[in-house]
């Protein structure tokens, strides 16, 4: 029996290609003007960036333990095997609510078979788990080889992106309100990374044309065969800068598949609109 593979929105692939993929998604949840919406279902990322450009400060909340324990006990109660791939738990609380409604499924149907796996990853660098997961399970892999392959992934996924704006990191408590007033002043663009599922500040850059160029130097001195890999772009409704540096890849290192698509509404309330995130393996893809 084929493993079935589940995700949260913050792994931030389409609803299209994860239907595509026969992947199901869980929504966490963003509120507007104490109005709850669900990640990509009942609000888009299109409309968020909207808003935040107009000044409003979305809340973003983590998958609930009643959608948790629905879900899992629907393929329990089918004797479907599955595993939950979830957003980093350095940067929400969803995975421990995940794990807790696991203990108590587990600790009354002993025979239920799934797992419960922290990815370490977010946006596309989660997506790219995710995607390989699917792929996997489509080829009828078991759920230890499946599992194996997810944790090498969240191991060796590289996350390099920046922001088109320090205000909305400052309001999420990433960088100092100094740190956001003097970089918007000096039209300073950051560059951070994620390391062990922990967003840090990487270095400052002036200028958005050098920070694409130094995306490419970074990935050129951390990634491993570049040409063979899926790399993929998430972008804060900036799709234009996503297919640029897209083509720079191509030019750089030969790489053919490249997956693009827009950051969404709960990750982009945070990053804000213009946010350009790249990700790829530090090692060999398996």
């Amino acid at each position: 029996m084929s493993v079935a593979i589940i995700s949260d929105s913050a792994c931030d692939l389409s609803l299209d290609y994860l239907h595509k993929m026969n992947v199901e998604c869980l929504p966490l949840g963003v509120t507007i003007r104490d109005k709850e919406y669900e990640d990509g279902k009942s609000i888009t990322p299109e409309k968020v960036y909207s808003l935040m450009r107009n000044g409003e400060a979305p809340k973003t909340s983590q998958v609930s333990p009643e959608a948790f324990r629905k879900t899992f006990t629907t393929y329990v109660e089918q004797g479907k095997p599955f595993i939950y791939f979830a957003f980093s738990s350095e940067l929400s609380g969803t995975y421990q609510t995940a794990k807790m409604i696991e203990q108590e499924i587990k600790e009354e149907q002993p025979e239920a078979q799934f797992e419960v796996i922290d990815t370490k990853a977010a946006s596309l660098g989660y997506g790219l788990i995710i995607i390989r997961a699917a792929e996997l399970a489509q080829e009828g892999k078991s759920i230890n080889e499946i599992v194996q392959t997810g944790r090498y992934y969240s191991d060796h996924i590289e996350h390099i992106f920046t922001v088109d704006d320090l205000e909305y990191l400052y309001r999420g408590g990433r960088v100092s309100k100094t740190a956001a007033f003097v970089g918007s002043l000096l039209k300073i663009k950051p560059l951070l990374h994620v390391d062990n599922g922990k967003l840090i500040p990487l270095e400052k850059i002036r200028g958005s044309k050098k920070v694409l160029k130094r995306m490419i130097d970074l990935m050129k001195e951390r990634g491993v065969s570049l040409d063979q890999q899926r790399i993929a772009i998430s972008h804060g409704d900036d799709i234009e800068t996503a297919q640029k540096l897209s083509a720079m890849i191509k030019e750089e290192f030969g790489t053919k598949d490249i997956h693009i698509e827009m950051v969404g509404a709960v990750i982009g309330a945070h990053a804000g609109p213009g946010t350009i995130a790249l990700f790829f393996l530090n090692d060999q893809p398996q």
